[in-house]
């Protein structure tokens, strides 16, 4: 990306909602303008221009949009004098230029493949003045983003997009309609792309799409997600993560390639969204209760101490306190490492939006709580499993709560913490592999003490 005479010089700040794809679009959003001539600052009132990537699958990350951009007007004035604010990712490729009626203070909204279009639009909108805005939300035709410098969070960890978009169309997710139908990366520039990581001392690489157990189908008539991993493992990287993933996509074929490949983690994040055969039907998700239940079974069998972790909503309309307990059930026999657990969102434009529901809030609500507690009940009884076990860490940085405290993740995913050896400095450590040996399990992380050399 050339340098851009009206960017040169110019701050900017993102602030990004939603999941591993917006954080991804992110880094090479600050790669962009990087590549401009720009400067990332920490914080909204030092910038000249601030970037928000969305997402839109629950109500819940519009309000947050409308109400940080609403909130930059109360701010000083930018250090160039203007303060351009633009809107990225899936809210944006949504409402489109509706968002100006929203947040009137917009000057840029571009949609979740037009990444590359957002500095000339930055510069055009200096150019036309404050109160019009410039909308770019065309899918056709748009190249993946991966073509695009990347500003990285972590040096020793990349996401690598495999896919976007979503064939599913589940009644309750937006994202199909946002982010559109699957279409997959040619499986060489993928692992070409991890070659190019590796030899940049990347460590770990989370593999993205929508549905990650259908790649390929597009390019080659069949999924060719196992093919992809064994390939990847072949580059030299150290780890290998992948989300997300569909129940009724994944095969026999994925389930050996990850118990054959060393560097595929021994981890899943396998969404149920509901522990009911009715509710599943209603989601439109494809398989049964019955059916996720042998999966997991099978999959247990197949690789060997993996940790299951999943996704499930409550309060989808028409849910009854039979199916709640069918869900409750089925949290108990798969026994989850972790699950996040969110009350149903109505998002407009999808089937489940029009689905009349009569059920109390308060109801729901105690749903919900019920769940959190079994679910926390459930990671705590997984992470005992590691009391006196050694478990690899790769270490991200120190702990929100102290300087001397070290964090990282497990093979499992599981979040590990231990103290800083004396004489060493965090820096030193991040990035690195080191064996902790587990003295407390809680139910969201473990703690040990470091043993042998970091690696």
């Amino acid at each position: 990306m050339a340098r851009l005479d009206g960017l040169v010089g110019r701050t900017y700040f993102v602030r990004t909602f939603g999941c591993q794809m917006n954080l991804h679009d992110s880094e090479r959003v600050c790669g962009l303008l990087d590549s401009c001539g720009c400067n990332m600052v920490d914080d909204p009132a030092q910038a000249d221009i601030v970037v928000f990537m969305t997402c839109s699958v629950r109500e819940k990350a519009d309000t947050h949009l409308y109400g940080e951009a609403s909130n930059l007007v109360r701010l000083p004035q930018a250090p160039s004098g203007r303060r351009l604010v633009a809107v990225g990712g899936c809210i944006a490729q949504r409402d489109g230029a509706r968002l100006k009626e929203r947040i009137p203070n917009v000057d840029v909204i571009f949609g979740t493949s037009a990444l590359s279009s957002l500095p000339s639009m930055l510069v055009g909108s200096l150019s036309s003045g404050e109160d019009g805005v410039l909308v770019d939300i065309e899918e056709e035709g748009r190249d993946f983003s991966c073509v695009l410098p990347s500003r990285r969070a972590r040096a020793f960890h990349a996401w690598v997009p495999i896919m976007t978009g979503c064939n599913n169309f589940c009644t309750f997710c937006i994202v199909p309609y946002v982010r559109g139908r699957e279409r997959s990366r040619v499986m060489e520039r993928v692992v070409a792309e991890v070659e190019t990581l590796v030899a940049d001392g990347v460590r770990e690489v989370t593999l993205l799409g929508q549905n990650v157990n259908s790649y390929g189908r597009d390019l080659y008539g069949k999924p060719r997600f196992a093919e992809l991993l064994r390939k990847v493992g072949e580059t030299g990287i150290g780890r290998i993560r992948f989300t997300s993933s569909n129940p009724k996509d994944l095969s026999d074929e994925t389930m050996a390639a990850m118990a054959e490949v060393p560097a595929v983690m021994p981890h899943l994040h396998l969404a149920v969204q509901s522990g009911s055969t009715r509710i599943l039907r209603a989601m439109r998700r494809s398989y049964t209760r019955e059916g996720y239940l042998d999966l997991a079974c099978r999959l247990k069998k197949a690789v060997s101490g993996i940790a299951l972790s999943t996704d499930i909503i409550v309060g989808f309309p028409g849910e009854e306190e039979r199916d709640f307990e069918d869900t409750l059930s089925l949290v108990r026999e798969v026994g989850f490492s972790f699950a996040y657990t969110f009350i149903y969102s109505r998002r407009p434009g999808t089937p489940a939006a029009k689905i009349e529901d009569t059920t109390p809030h308060e109801v729901i609500q105690e749903r919900f709580e019920r769940l959190a507690r079994l679910v926390e009940e459930e990671a705590f009884t997984s992470n005992q499993a590691e009391l006196g076990a050694s478990v690899e860490v790769l270490v991200e940085g120190s702990s929100k709560r102290s300087a001397t405290v070290m964090v990282g993740h497990s093979p499992k995913n599981q979040t590990v913490l231990f103290d800083l050896p004396k004489g060493a400095s965090p820096e030193g450590l991040v990035g690195r592999l080191c064996t902790v040996k587990v003295a407390a399990a809680r139910p969201w992380f473990l703690r040990g003490t470091l043993e042998g050399e970091l690696r």
